[in-house]
């Protein structure tokens, strides 16, 4: 349907979108909206979306996998994409207009910066988080209370990004991930196969991973929750997709850790920092640390120390029903030291305060990440391995040509 007005009416439609608290643009953009004889669609604000429809997952008998339904389709898509790479903002047009074409129901959630560069491409309106709503707690319940399904195009820094928006949240929405980065070891599909990966998706019965997540707290010297600069605190407990680690920061020196497993003292660490990974997270900073690799489906915590004081501290695979503590010792010289969740600075510790991390549990529909799996042979692991030996180059022999 065409979206040329008359300009007479101009200001009539733009009246009725701020009556409806659904006009979300600049005011310059609706100074141009005013000027214009050709009138667009608008940015809408993501509260005039009904709440999500919540997918079930069916463990399947022969693997680790499950297999996804719904019991309604998916009407509301975020799509996140990877910034600044053109390739990327010409798959998103093609992507939401291939939606709209095809499931003409479904309503486009994008991030505020994308929805606001884009949004003149369409001839339907996107969704976004409203102007007082910025990306803190708040803002990010409007994303777990409307979300889904999850798209990212871009790389594993896109997805790990895209999960963050989640972090807070029980429930993640499905996700269907497209390899458009760096990397893209996380990346399931291939660009040129969105048409059949959205057909499985809205279908139902696609094989799902549910990629397990860490659990995090801070804890006092009493052993109470920390308040103050940590952004979850009112919230609940953060999740992390790859890791968590402390680290020194930018004192000259070690940092002192006191390690716990299940309540047991395991050993005073010295060195750069310590990471807690996932299987999913073994093959990022863990394994730049020296990290074992994990298999996904393999329900298990990593503890790995970042470049210790010591030629026999190795790399640990612990039950994922332990609880992990890092506690910073009264031995540490600097005051503090720094706490990253998938990346992200959250914060930082002093001494006798500590970081408490366990894995978080997958029950029903709450819990993990469900990542969409690609066809690959009809494997469940073929993506992972093809993964360590085309992308990673596992046991890849010195000086052999590809």
């Amino acid at each position: 349907m065409s979206c040329r007005l008359p300009m007479v009416s101009a200001v009539r439609t733009v009246g009725l979108l701020r009556r409806g608290e659904e006009s979300l643009l600049l005011p310059s953009q609706r100074r141009r909206w005013l000027s214009a004889s050709a009138i667009r669609e608008d940015v809408l604000s993501i509260t005039n979306l009904e709440d999500r429809t919540r997918p079930a997952f069916a463990r399947t008998a022969s693997s680790k996998l499950s297999t996804l339904t719904w019991s309604a389709p998916p009407r509301n898509v975020l799509i996140v994409k990877k910034r600044h790479v053109p390739i990327v903002r010409s798959a998103l047009v093609s992507l939401a207009r291939h939606l709209k074409a095809n499931y003409p129901s479904t309503n486009l959630i994008l991030e505020p910066s994308t929805a606001h560069s884009l949004h003149h491409e369409f001839h339907f309106p996107v969704y976004t988080l409203p102007p007082s709503e910025k990306l803190g707690p708040r803002g990010e319940r409007l994303y777990h209370d409307k979300t889904d399904l999850l798209i990212t195009l871009g790389g594993d820094g896109t997805i790990l990004h895209a999960a963050s928006l989640f972090s807070a949240c029980r429930m993640v929405p499905p996700v269907l991930s497209f390899a458009m980065g760096t990397l893209g070891f996380l990346g399931e599909w291939k660009w040129e196969e969105h048409a059949e990966a959205v057909g499985e998706a809205f279908a139902g019965g696609a094989r799902v991973l549910r990629r397990e997540r860490l659990k995090v707290g801070v804890y006092d010297c009493d052993g109470k929750r920390v308040t103050g600069e940590w952004e979850f605190e009112s919230i609940g407990d953060a999740h992390a997709m790859n890791e968590v680690n402390i680290h020194r920061g930018k004192s000259p020196h070690l940092a002192v850790v006191e390690v716990f497993v299940s309540g047991r003292f395991l050993t005073e660490a010295v060195a750069d920092g310590m990471i807690i990974a996932t299987p999913t997270g073994s093959t990022a900073y863990s394994l730049s640390s020296g990290g074992s690799i994990i298999h996904p489906s393999v329900s298990s915590l990593l503890l790995t120390p970042i470049c210790p004081r010591s030629l026999s501290f190795r790399p640990l695979v612990l039950p994922a029903d332990c609880v992990l503590t890092l506690k910073l010792s009264a031995k540490n010289r600097a005051g503090n030291v720094e706490v990253s969740v998938d990346g992200r600075r959250w914060g930082g510790i002093g001494r006798g305060e500590e970081v408490r991390v366990w894995a978080e549990k997958i029950d029903g529909e709450k819990g993990g990440i469900p990542c969409l799996k690609g066809r690959l042979g009809g494997r469940e692991d073929d993506g992972w391995v093809g993964g360590l030996n085309g992308l990673l180059k596992f046991n890849y022999p010195f000086g052999e040509e590809e």
